[in-house]
């Protein structure tokens, strides 16, 4: 039975839950096991409170047997290592943090487990920033396609915990990608929302429009119940509002093919590697054989990587100057050049970098405004040595910053805009590739809509796999 469990996706373990036919105790017991076989080869959840789950499983079970529903309903996650959860240890991945224990669980974890959510453990993360999840507390988390490479991050011991059955449901935060990237390089979902949909960390700047709280799933319908149990309104976080709208697991429960929508496969500019474009081009055929006006085009994205890296160095330098003159030589390399960025860059670049932001909003609303939807690759390349902390040259072309492979992700970050990663298919050596899709903000439900359709198109398995160290090809490109 408990190899059946971690193979159910999560919306079908909370109708089981709510029926009665098994509860969060033996959830939480088929997490354990399964985590105890999976770990040693990915990595994943460095840290566990599994008494505290089971703890909190007995409760959610009498609570359900005495009539008290919430939206998840007992249903075990995983909590991303730079959030806190009561009484267990939050290092950020960086030796600065490695003994810290959380008093209680920050605004975010606190509404998802009000809303019965079962913390399982804290997932891995980059250091301090970056998109590949290794860090000098808890080692480096492989992809569970092929153990060799990379999951990318900086959410990847979420995807990957949720690629193997370790979890049902996964959170995590994105300022660049860290939702989205990973989600595409382990074939599971993942939704940067708009600010201000999910509250944030009491640590967080509460007035930052870029890093945002969001989850991560195996499918769309579970990825629309966990952000149900997410969105609210906190007063700690002046960005939120109340939630009026009908559940987003509505919109997810019904498929959506819109008359139109935008595709660019490299925004004009980036290099993308070529299994990406060839899954680029089977979804534009799936696209047009569905009847779908399909514009090949994209906001003019020039200069906006440069916005990025002056409002980032702006953000890090605020975050971590307070602990440089004690832990200065705790800091990696690319993160001490983000902050010696906003250390030294003049206020003229940081104005220009909010000017050019703006306007980037502007353009991206008019062209949404016209295609309703942008439909991109979630990553430029694809899963590459685990070794390698960031890519240096692509299809190519030199890199100049540890970021510029993450460029087609980061972009959409200084919008604001709200950006949902599907599954699309594999390369031809097994992989993992994934699109996001880009729309309207507080139009998640659209997100909802569209990504079921195309989820239910493509019709890829969702079913856990074991790790294993070398890749084997799936069968057929895009599973249409």
């Amino acid at each position: 039975m408990s190899e059946d469990l971690i193979k159910l996706g999560a919306l079908a373990a909370h109708r089981l839950l709510a029926s009665g036919e098994v509860t969060s105790v033996e959830l939480v017991s088929a997490a354990a096991r399964r985590i105890a076989t999976v770990e040693p080869a990915v990595n994943a959840l460095p840290t566990l409170c599994l008494e505290r789950a089971r703890a909190q499983a007995q409760a959610a079970d009498r609570a359900r047997q005495a009539g008290q529903k919430t939206l998840l309903g007992g249903l075990p996650i995983v909590v991303k290592d730079n959030n806190d959860v009561g009484g267990v240890r939050t290092t950020g991945g960086t030796p600065i943090f490695r003994t810290r224990i959380a008093e209680v669980s920050d605004r975010t974890i606190a509404i998802l487990e009000s809303n019965g959510a079962i913390v399982l453990g804290k997932s891995n993360l980059s250091e301090l920033g970056g998109a590949q999840t290794t860090n000098a507390v808890h080692g480096t988390t492989r992809n569970p396609y092929d153990t060799r490479l990379t999951c990318g991050g900086s959410s990847g011991g979420a995807a990957v915990a949720l690629a193997t059955g370790e979890t049902w449901l996964a959170h995590g935060n994105d300022l660049g990608g860290s939702l989205r990237i990973p989600a595409a390089f382990c074939n599971v979902t993942g939704l940067r929302p708009t600010p201000g949909r999910v509250p944030r960390k009491r640590l967080a700047n509460p007035f930052d429009t870029m890093a945002v709280e969001g989850p991560m799933a195996r499918d769309v319908a579970d990825l629309a119940l966990m952000f149900d149990a997410m969105v609210g309104f906190d007063p700690g976080d002046p960005l939120t509002s109340p939630n009026s709208e009908p559940p987003f697991l509505d919109a997810a429960a019904s498929p959506y093919k819109p008359d139109r929508l935008a595709v660019s496969v490299d925004l004009g500019e980036l290099p993308i590697g070529d299994d990406i474009r060839i899954a680029m081009a089977e979804l534009m055929r799936l696209f047009e054989r569905a009847g779908i006006t399909v514009a090949t085009d994209s906001p003019d994205v020039a200069g906006a990587m440069d916005a990025f890296l002056a409002l980032r160095g702006s953000s890090f330098l605020a975050a971590w100057d307070p602990f440089m003159a004690e832990y200065r030589s705790q800091f990696p390399k690319p993160v001490m050049e983000d902050i010696e960025r906003g250390r030294h860059q003049a206020g003229a670049a940081l104005a220009a970098a909010e000017r050019y932001r703006a306007e980037l909003f502007r353009r991206t609303i008019d062209f949404l405004d016209t295609h309703r939807f942008l439909v991109c690759p979630a990553t430029q390349a694809m899963p590459f040595p685990v070794e390698t902390l960031f890519l240096a040259e692509l299809e190519g072309r030199k890199l100049s910053t540890y970021l510029d492979w993450i460029s087609i992700t980061a972009i959409w970050s200084l919008t604001g805009c709200p950006a949902i990663s599907v599954p699309v298919g594999f390369s031809k050596d097994g992989l993992p590739i994934g699109i996001q899709i880009l729309a309207h903000p507080r139009r998640e439900a659209d997100l909802f809509h569209l990504a079921a359709w195309i989820e239910r198109e493509i019709g890829l398995s969702r079913v856990p796999i074991d790790p294993r160290s070398s890749t084997r090809t799936q069968s057929g490109m895009m599973g249409i």
